[in-house]
């Protein structure tokens, strides 16, 4: 039998000093909160030891809580004869077998020797109802010092008994309720607590607690790391941030805090934009941060009033090498802890049966497990699913080689996404070189709603990347001093980033051939270790490095071999409406504009064209001719000039040139003859306004003046490019040839007015150019080209 007598005996702890403080229960709630606020921190009576336990320790049986405010209050009764009540009524700290700090009231008619011990007090402290425990009076001032109150806990909250409601429970005032009842209790993690609210019991699971002292928690100041260690304990105050999280084996239901943000942080509180090393992408980055993220960092609750959804999908688009991938892998680093998902489309298809909608069951297993037992307090869930058209082709286009797997993975797909049970925890990020291939279902909102387009990078954001791949050379001063990278950003028109990352690779390659020994392949020199890369190398690079979607120049130089002779006013006019055009495009105050320089064949036009477009110094310029479809069929002609649109819109500015465009609808002048599929295309894509911010120019050559407008084929400007008219003319581009002196020259007019009869030549350039080369093969050139022109000039007269 449990004995008083053999207990030592229990010196009063009150005297002159107070005790921790606590809610008086003689004064009203709102002067109760003002007197607690007020008291200073109490002191303690000299038989304190330092280490804040009592000098006395006394032995106590377990009993049975008195009534409900004991055990819905975390309270121990004990006998006032054993431990005296406090002058003010205020509650005691009591060391439980030296390790568990239990709040206490003395209780009027409670068994002396005794001490009553909740079910969640025992469970927490592992005492069963026959054990005898050692208590003694605690000070967590002397034992802890200055950090002895909570500034922020975490606690799982689940139903105590089989009394439950589905309604859910706002979190907020859940935090309000446990702080009124439980205030200056101390708590530690481990302990278990009962509450009830609203009339239905509650068991919180104390998981993580931060120490702070008074002022810090006043000021603002700095907090401690989060402790799940046991013996981290501390007194809970009005100011104490609560974090609920939902116990998993309970159904009870949380609602979002409309003033705390989400408990499971997505986003590193110290991330920058700077450390993820992507250039040229900041506005692109930002917007992806504002759709998909912004919504989850601010207090769950507050997405709750707005009657919104989180982001569940991205669809990063746009010509390859641009940077979706770079995208989709860094932002890894600016989560806070969960890695994310990363799958190649193909890796999805499997062979067997069924085998491939279980791959894509397998990605969202995680997220539904951890969304059924935390609900909206559930961390984020990132899924980066690269080439995605491999597998979320339109469905009934027969993918997935006729059997109909290519389909029934769309669908589990688009189930998981937005399906009957809705994930709010996952965010799956989709990259595609072809977004016209993926699937309409999965692009619509609630999917994959937010669609970015990674374009190509502009001048600023070159010199960015530029900056980036030569980190390394510059830190260790193996870059020339002659390179200047604002100079390589403005050569590098139309680069993609990975094309610049190869152009630095190819400049380095140009640096090591400059010391490997001459007569050898692999031998190294010894100047190896004062090898840089110059500006030279990098010119040299830009010569085996073309972007894909870049500048046709080969083709369009060879059109201008000889240059623009101006043999006319009229060519310096023509020049000049053609620059006012250009500028028309470059401001953006018309998205389209397609001009029509016609004239008669080998006047010019083609010429004139391609000088046009490559003054403008548009990133994207593309000769298109008839010769390039050459073994088409109308859908492949078709295919074609949308591909040749479709890659212009994927830069800022843009010049296509169209030559011969009459022949490109396959028109011949027996029957007359024109394909009606081509030339339909070829109208609807010269009218269609492009993307919003990427002007187009079309530049089209004719000699069919008449027949486009029968074909109703309509340009918003056109230009009529002359033949050679006047001798004079004809005398100033055999001057500029090079080939005639002037005696000759006088000659040949002379010849050529002779024979047709004739003052007026009405000869296009090119006629004339062919004949000076072909006169130059003969030794007398001047009655040569005056035999030449003479045929030309009657043929033309027919």
């Amino acid at each position: 039998m449990f004995n008083r007598n053999n207990m030592p005996p229990v010196s009063n702890p009150f005297g002159s000093s107070q005790p921790p403080p606590s809610p008086r229960r003689d004064l009203q709630p709102s002067q109760r909160e003002a007197d607690g606020r007020s008291r200073q921190q109490p002191t303690y009576p000299p038989s304190y030891s330092e280490k804040g336990r009592g000098g006395a320790k006394m032995q106590l049986r377990p009993a049975k809580s008195p009534d409900n405010t004991y055990t819905f209050g975390n309270l121990a009764a004990v006998s006032p004869q054993d431990i005296p009540p406090s002058p003010d009524g205020s509650d005691i700290y009591l060391l439980i077998n030296n390790a568990y700090v239990f709040s206490a009231r003395p209780y009027n008619g409670f068994p002396q020797g005794t001490i009553s011990l909740s079910d969640p007090m025992r469970t927490w402290a592992q005492i069963a109802m026959t054990d005898i425990v050692d208590v003694q009076i605690y000070n967590p001032f002397a034992a802890q010092g200055g950090q002895s109150y909570l500034g922020s806990m975490d606690a799982e909250v689940g139903f105590a008994g089989r009394k439950t409601t589905e309604v859910p429970f706002d979190q907020d005032e859940l935090a309000s309720q446990f702080t009124r009842t439980f205030r200056n209790q101390i708590f530690a993690p481990g302990q278990q607590v009962l509450m009830d609210f609203r009339s239905i019991p509650l068991r919180l699971t104390i998981r993580t607690v931060e120490l702070v002292d008074l002022s810090s928690m006043k000021s603002g100041g700095s907090q401690t790391p989060a402790h799940t260690d046991p013996n981290a304990r501390g007194i809970l105050t009005p100011e104490t941030g609560m974090n609920f999280y939902k116990d998993a084996r309970s159904p009870i239901n949380l609602k979002g805090s409309t003033r705390r943000p989400a408990a499971n942080s997505v986003v590193r509180p110290d991330f920058k934009f700077e450390d993820m090393g992507i250039g040229g992408l900041d506005a692109e980055f930002s917007a992806i941060f504002r759709r998909a993220f912004t919504s989850r960092i601010f207090p769950p609750g507050l997405a709750d009033k707005l009657g919104i959804q989180h982001v569940r999908g991205i669809l990063l688009h746009g010509p390859p090498g641009t940077g979706k991938t770079l995208i989709a892998r860094q932002i890894g680093k600016m989560l806070n802890a969960r890695e994310p998902k990363v799958i190649n489309g193909p890796e999805v298809l499997n062979k067997y049966v069924g085998q491939s909608e279980e791959n894509i069951r397998k990605l969202f297993a995680d997220a539904e497990k951890e969304y059924k037992e935390k609900g909206d307090e559930s961390g984020l869930h990132i899924i980066i699913f690269d080439e995605l058209d491999a597998v979320c082709k339109q469905r009934g286009s027969g993918a997935g080689g006729g059997t109909g797997v290519g389909d029934s993975v769309v669908n589990q797909l688009l189930s998981k996404l937005d399906g009957v049970d809705q994930l709010n925890n996952i965010l799956l990020i989709g990259m595609t070189n072809r977004k016209d291939m993926i699937d309409e279902a999965l692009l619509r909102s609630g999917r994959l709603e937010v669609h970015m387009e990674i374009s190509l990078p502009d001048e600023h954001g070159r010199q960015q990347i530029l900056k980036i791949h030569t980190t390394k050379m510059r830190e260790n001063n193996v870059m020339g001093d002659d390179v200047d990278l604002a100079e390589l950003a403005h050569l590098t028109r139309n680069f993609s980033g990975a094309e610049i990352s190869g152009l630095v690779k190819s400049a380095s390659s140009f640096a090591f051939s400059r010391h490997i020994k001459v007569g050898t392949v692999a031998a190294v020199s010894d100047d190896v270790v004062n090898m840089k890369v110059k500006r030279q190398d990098f010119l040299n690079a830009l010569e085996e490095v073309k972007p894909l979607f870049g500048v046709s120049e080969e083709d369009l130089e060879r059109c201008v071999e000889g240059g623009i002779i101006h043999f006319s006013p009229h060519i310096e006019t023509i020049l000049s409406r053609g620059r006012l055009h250009i500028n028309q495009v470059r401001d953006n105050s018309t998205p389209i504009l397609t001009v029509l320089l016609h004239g008669p064949r080998g006047s010019g036009k083609t010429a004139l064209a391609a000088k046009l477009a490559m003054d403008s110094s548009f990133p994207f310029i593309k000769l298109v001719r008839p010769y390039d479809m050459i073994g088409m069929n109308e859908i492949q002609k078709i295919q074609h000039l949308n591909k040749v649109f479709a890659d212009a819109y994927k830069s800022p500015l843009n010049v296509i040139v169209l030559d011969n465009v009459e022949l490109m609808v396959d028109w011949v002048p027996i029957g007359p003859r024109f394909s009606a599929s081509v030339l339909a295309a070829l109208k609807g894509l010269i009218e269609n306004k492009p993307p919003k911010g990427r002007p187009l120019l079309v530049l089209a050559t004719t000699a069919e003046r008449t027949v486009l407008q029968q074909l109703q084929l309509n340009f918003k400007a056109q230009i009529a490019i002359p033949n050679v008219n006047t001798t004079q003319e004809l005398a100033f581009i055999m001057k500029q040839s090079n080939a005639f002196a002037e005696t000759d020259i006088q000659r040949s007019i002379s010849e050529i007015q002779q024979t047709t009869g004739r003052s007026e030549i009405g000869v296009g350039i090119q006629t004339i150019l062919t004949g000076i080369q072909t006169a130059k093969q003969d030794s007398d050139r001047a009655g040569r080209f005056a035999e030449v022109m003479s045929e030309a000039i009657a043929e033309g007269s027919l």
